[in-house]
């Protein structure tokens, strides 16, 4: 009888620490310009596998929701490996849900990377990059982790050297923001001019890390008119002394970056403990060592994506 091949993986949160939106593709989506970076904040996913000749996918999950897309991604890489067996999944949610901190697009990627190690059927990075899109936009990126600049849909990625540590405050206070509503409305103010402009203090704002080229998010603009609160919430967190505040995705959270923990402590008064969470930016390099360490009994090398024992 085989015996279950198991891990416990971190599922890491993201934010936008800009984000521009273009006009609308003939494809239906909008074409975007943003640079994504991985948090501290995270998801737990316990995966186990057993091989054998059925398949069983089962899935406990602390927020029951639904059409999970953890269960879909484990579908799809039993598929493509062309694997058997029972797989058993554990996912408690930490990452607040429909916030804009793609938190299931995290789990989902935390599947594809894991399972194959799992399975003995190893994907290469295209493969995994090429299901993660079928399963949302945000997916392929945290198959990279760091600090990406992502183009098209968000699912083009280009990486950015890893910056200095840095900390910082998330707030989510639980505001259901519409995204279909929001790009509708932000829709009508992407004219050719305005495209044109944001690609170039895009470029500035990335080339030149913010010196002269403030970071900004173009969802602001419609949903602080839909959300008042929110634009309250960007007004304390620069109050409290961060450098940078911002909305992440199309909300609802926010973000201030903050020079020293001090200044978190205190911004931390404004809010509650299920509201507020204390982050440290994720580079690409600890984000790796952070799945090698989750992997190490499993798998072989230092390599991305990481590679299975078990392959043969």
């Amino acid at each position: 009888m085989s015996h279950p091949r198991q891990v416990q993986v971190r599922a890491l949160a993201k934010l936008n620490l800009d984000l521009r939106v273009l006009g609308k593709r003939p494809d239906g989506y909008h074409e975007l310009r943003t640079i994504f970076q991985t948090i501290s904040l995270a998801d737990t996913l316990d995966i186990a596998f057993t091989p054998g000749r059925k398949t069983a996918i089962q899935l406990e999950d602390s927020a029951a929701i639904p059409d999970n897309l953890v269960a879909r991604a484990a579908v799809m890489v039993l598929k493509a490996t062309r694997a058997t067996g029972s797989v058993a999944m554990r996912l408690v949610k930490r990452v607040p849900m429909g916030a804009g901190l793609g938190g299931g697009s995290s789990d989902a990627a935390a599947v594809l990377l894991a399972l194959p190690v799992l399975t003995g059927r190893p994907l290469d990075l295209p493969k995994l990059a090429e299901l993660g899109q079928q399963l949302g936009s945000d997916v392929p990126f945290f198959l990279l982790g760091g600090t990406a600049v992502g183009v098209g849909r968000g699912t083009e990625l280009f990486p950015l050297p890893d910056g200095p540590a840095q900390n910082g405050l998330v707030v989510a206070p639980g505001v259901h923001v519409n995204t279909a509503q929001a790009f509708r409305d932000l829709s009508p103010r992407l004219t050719s001019e305005s495209q044109e402009n944001k690609i170039f203090s895009f470029q500035s704002h990335v080339w030149g890390q913010s010196v002269g080229a403030p970071p900004r998010n173009d969802f602001e603009e419609v949903v602080f008119q839909q959300h008042p609160s929110l634009a309250a919430i960007k007004k304390r967190l620069l109050r409290a002394g961060a450098s940078v505040a911002l909305m992440t995705g199309s909300g609802s959270a926010l973000f201030g970056l903050f020079p020293d923990r001090n200044g978190i402590s205190v911004a931390l008064q404004s809010w509650s403990a299920s509201e507020a969470f204390p982050v440290s930016l994720v580079t690409r390099s600890r984000y790796r060592r952070m799945w090698w360490k989750a992997l190490e009994e499993h798998s072989t090398g230092r390599t991305w994506p990481p590679q299975s024992r078990y392959a043969r």
